[in-house]
């Protein structure tokens, strides 16, 4: 074999390997933080927690990312196939296309409206409380309201501790990070007013005491599913009374900067009607047909109506 010979076949067998490891290494490039190949396209980690929410990954992550990999794969699947029969060429198919995407650039402007306009749109609560006094016939209580301490502990010597405790004017906080499992959530729960429907929700014998004793009578001690509860009633608003606007703040501000939004979109959309109008931009026509004559008949509309036939 000659010198050139060898040098040719040298630099092919160089090309090849060069070649090969380019490939492999694109490989591994796509391979790194996918979770699915379908076809050419890749299902990646972050895209996949991009789109899983922030709840679902808490409880489960790898759970999560398998579900949703099955997912994604079964979509690529049946997007491919649909690809394949071309059914995206037919006409029906585009006009669906056509309108989701005239949907969804009017819901686009739509929100860039209102993004652009968000800070002139806020609601303090001066003006949340100003709206609830003007209107305070509006809100009224359509169930009993009461504000209770739902104490739980783990034994029932802690739980009968924790009631004498109470009986002899310790102070709530201190019981409860005394005796309480989960003190902070307690502790919390006893500052607001509840629905009677939803107090001491799941635990049906405490939601019965809560509609039964006194205020700042305290129920006896039930052992629910291996826990041991008790109540204290603290207040109750009936029926038919005016809720606390501290309840009800936070509610009227998000209603009212709704409002606002509505107004201030519709405001946007009648400036660009104008707008148009005046450019002569926009033309109508009749919608109603021309009026029928009342003498003509079914015969007298045909083409062929001749008196050759």
């Amino acid at each position: 074999m000659s010198s050139d010979y060898l040098l040719y076949y040298l630099l092919l067998a160089t090309g090849i390997t060069f070649f090969l490891a380019s490939c492999q290494q694109t490989t591994n490039q796509h391979n790194e933080g996918a979770l699915a190949r379908v076809g050419s396209e890749y299902l990646t980690i972050d895209k996949a927690v991009d789109n899983i929410p922030e709840s679902v990954l808490a409880e489960d992550s790898v759970k999560a990312l398998t579900q949703y990999r099955d997912n994604w794969i079964r979509e690529q699947l049946l997007l491919q196939e649909a690809t394949r029969l071309d059914l995206h060429q037919k006409p029906e198919i585009q006009q669906k296309i056509e309108r989701a995407r005239q949907e969804i650039l009017r819901q686009a402007l739509k929100d860039y409206v209102l993004a652009s306009n968000d800070s002139d749109m806020q609601i303090t609560d001066e003006e949340a409380r100003t709206y609830y006094q003007a209107n305070k016939e509006q809100f009224v209580l359509e169930e009993d309201f009461v504000k209770f301490r739902h104490l739980r502990t783990k034994t029932i010597k802690e739980a009968r501790n924790a009631r004498q405790d109470l009986l002899d004017g310790v102070p709530w906080p201190e019981v409860a990070r005394t005796y309480a499992i989960d003190p902070s959530t307690v502790i919390s729960e006893s500052d607001q007013y509840w629905p009677i429907s939803m107090a001491a929700q799941g635990i049906d014998i405490m939601n019965r005491y809560l509609k039964v004793i006194g205020q700042n009578e305290i129920s006896p001690i039930q052992r629910v599913n291996g826990v041991y509860h008790f109540v204290q009633l603290l207040d109750t608003r009936p029926e038919g009374n005016h809720p606390n606007l501290e309840w009800l703040i936070e509610q009227i501000k998000d209603w009212m900067t709704l409002n606002n939004r509505q107004r201030n979109f519709s405001s946007f959309v009648k400036n660009l009607y104008l707008k148009a109008e005046s450019n002569n931009e926009i033309e109508t026509f009749n919608v109603l047909p021309s009026k029928p004559n009342q003498n003509s008949t079914l015969q007298d509309t045909l083409e062929n109506n001749s008196t050759n036939e």
